[in-house]
């Protein structure tokens, strides 16, 4: 009983479940409770978020004090700052975060955020990419057979994240049935590189590769002489990898994408030939089809006149 007192004191709490604590106070429960879930880059990122732009508003307000007209005065701050409005939602997504496991949790009453509208938008219209012209622009301007030449090919013609690559090694190639096994990601963290698990269960998948892709690929390997099975076959940072993308970029007088952006840039492609939506969420390791479409279905044309031409055609071949 004493021991219980005792963390109860340590954490806030008044009583054991109680919401009578500062918001500072529960941040650092919810990071605590959650050590097993998150991925310690994610972590680095929602505290980064927190603590700019919760924190200095809520962090000494109890948790079962704040109401939904503070929320929205915070709101209202958070506009005037000029943010993008993705930037916006991710922002908002922290604090709902933080309430939703409150009264999951922690038996919170309700959840201010409920009563808000939800700040700044997804604004998947605004995706950046490249048409396969342009990339092909960009990548004669490569040397072949190079490092560079071989990531930037991975990138556009499988989709793959940007760590996804960078985690690749040459156990992760099957050249007779050209496929590329996506099992972990890379990271650069403190100085350290690190090597985990990838963003979602999802994202572990087999892609289908091309066979010039395969080709490239295995002519590059090649190269290296008894380079080892299960190292990493680009052993730079994800920044060298931009800051060169970008220069190269940027003398080849094309429009400002990042590297990520070649990702966006194959699924463009595929929508353009008529992939399937379903197809694409399993190319690209997505956790729910949803994800695939609030991210990509704008740029799917419109085909409803398609529909409604094909159901004139079959309902004029029946007679009723």
């Amino acid at each position: 009983m004493r021991e219980a007192k005792q963390y109860e004191q340590k954490m806030g709490l008044k009583e054991p479940g109680s919401m009578d604590m500062t918001m500072s106070e529960f941040m650092e429960q919810y990071f605590e409770d959650k050590q097993n879930e998150l991925k310690e880059r994610t972590v680095r990122n929602k505290r980064y978020m927190m603590n700019k732009y919760v924190i200095p508003y809520f962090g000494n307000l109890k948790m079962n004090e704040i109401t939904s007209v503070q929320i929205t005065k915070w709101q209202n701050e958070m506009y005037s700052l000029g943010l993008s409005e993705s930037y916006l939602r991710m922002i908002q997504n922290q604090l709902t975060a933080l309430f939703t496991h409150a009264c999951k949790i922690y038996d919170l009453k309700s959840n201010p955020c409920k009563k808000c509208r939800r700040m700044g938008k997804d604004d998947a219209r605004s995706l950046n990419f490249w048409t396969i012209d342009e990339y092909g622009e960009f990548i004669k301007t490569v040397p072949k057979g190079t490092r560079n030449y071989i990531m930037y090919e991975i990138l556009f013609w499988t989709g793959i994240r940007e760590g996804e690559m960078l985690a690749l090694t040459k156990a992760d190639f099957d050249f007779d049935l050209n496929r590329m096994n996506i099992d972990k990601t890379y990271y650069r963290i403190n100085k350290q590189d690190v090597i985990t698990e990838p963003k979602t269960p999802q994202s572990i998948r087999v892609i289908e590769i091309p066979q010039f892709l395969a080709d490239e690929i295995k002519d590059w390997l090649n190269k290296k002489f008894e380079f080892p099975d299960n190292e990493r076959l680009f052993p730079v940072t994800a920044r060298a990898v931009q800051k060169t993308f970008k220069d190269r970029a940027a003398k080849c007088g094309l429009k400002e994408i990042r590297v990520h952006d070649l990702r966006h840039s194959h699924v463009a492609y595929l929508i353009n030939r008529g992939v399937a939506p379903l197809i694409i969420k399993e190319r690209l390791g997505h956790k729910d089809i949803k994800i695939t479409l609030n991210t990509y279905g704008h740029l799917y044309p419109n085909q409803q006149k398609q529909v409604a031409n094909l159901l004139d055609e079959d309902r004029n071949k029946k007679e009723f």
